[in-house]
């Protein structure tokens, strides 16, 4: 029998190969602990912080993101852990079988009121919203250490079309670092220099941003908690005074700029687009955006 006779035929389908298995998850142990006097049973490895969201119990943070590495650096979501010396994170310490945990002690609530006012003793606060929230939960006050208290405050750094740096509103929170390093982007163009006082978010050897190896994400806009980084559109109309937020709408919709399917919120006020940012809990973008998603979307608007 000839080659051409023994090749088989394209007519027949090839039988389908077996489909893969996926191999079972390892099951992991439960701990019961106690939190404010509830019971609990939670995972192996959960935090404390995700213990207590189980009881729907609220944790301030301000360092802390659920798609970034914890660096436990604001110290507000600090618990009273039984048998501990000090107080603990919420958002790093890991759960261990028998713990009593005390979330709103007095203990608890004198720790996180005297950090909120270190905070916004040396840091501007105005478009920090829930770390507003926070002082008047815990009744912090701003000027308890006196006018003369030491502060961050520096001009706003403008040397681009896509955002602004005012660290005068820096809490040095880390996120933006994190947010530019393996937790995202991974451009390491940013980093915390110096000590105290003395501590800022810098770029390599303090070169300018726009000689950096920044690739303006904008990522770092995202996490930002405290309006430090901010959108060059938004910063603008919050200067004129027309950032309006109670007029604006939010749209959701596919970034049209290729095929990985990145969502998007598309924040729009008088008819025209003041922002974009992107869910944190979408699977394909974890709140992160690339230049073009984040701030490609000049052209629409009408020239002036």
């Amino acid at each position: 029998m000839s080659e051409q006779a023994q090749a088989p035929s394209p007519l027949t389908p090839i039988p389908p190969a077996p489909a893969p298995e996926i191999p079972p998850g390892v099951a992991r142990r439960q701990f019961e602990i106690i939190i404010d006097g509830n019971r609990v049973a939670v995972a192996e490895g959960a935090t404390i912080l995700e213990a207590a969201k189980k009881l729907r119990i609220e944790t301030p943070t301000l360092c802390f993101l659920e798609t970034l590495t914890p660096v436990n650096v604001c110290r507000v979501c600090v618990v009273e852990l039984e048998g501990s010396r000090a107080l603990v994170p919420a958002c790093s310490r890991k759960v261990e079988a028998g713990m009593v945990i005390h979330t709103d002690s007095e203990r608890v609530r004198l720790s996180r009121r005297v950090v909120l006012e270190f905070l916004a003793s040396s840091v501007e606060v105005r478009t920090a919203p829930q770390l507003q929230e926070y002082m008047k939960r815990y009744a912090a006050r701003r000027e308890k250490f006196g006018p003369r208290a030491a502060t961050v405050a520096q001009p706003e750094k403008i040397d681009n079309e896509l955002y602004v740096r005012d660290y005068s509103k820096c809490i040095l929170c880390y996120k933006c670092v994190e947010a530019c390093g393996v937790d995202a982007q991974n451009t390491f163009a940013i980093s915390v220099a110096g000590r105290g006082f003395h501590a800022h978010i810098a770029t390599e050897f303090e070169i300018p941003l726009t000689d950096s190896a920044c690739v303006y994400c904008g990522n770092c806009i995202g996490v930002c908690p405290t309006g430090a980084l901010m959108g060059k559109t938004e910063y603008d109309m919050r200067k004129a005074g027309t950032w309006d937020e109670s007029r604006q709408t939010h749209t959701e919709t596919i970034c049209p700029y290729c095929g990985v399917g990145c969502e998007l919120t598309v924040d729009a006020q008088a008819g025209q687009i003041v922002k974009v940012s992107s869910p944190l809990d979408h699977s394909v973008t974890q709140g992160n955006l690339c230049i073009k998603g984040r701030f490609g979307w000049q052209f629409t608007q009408p020239k002036t």
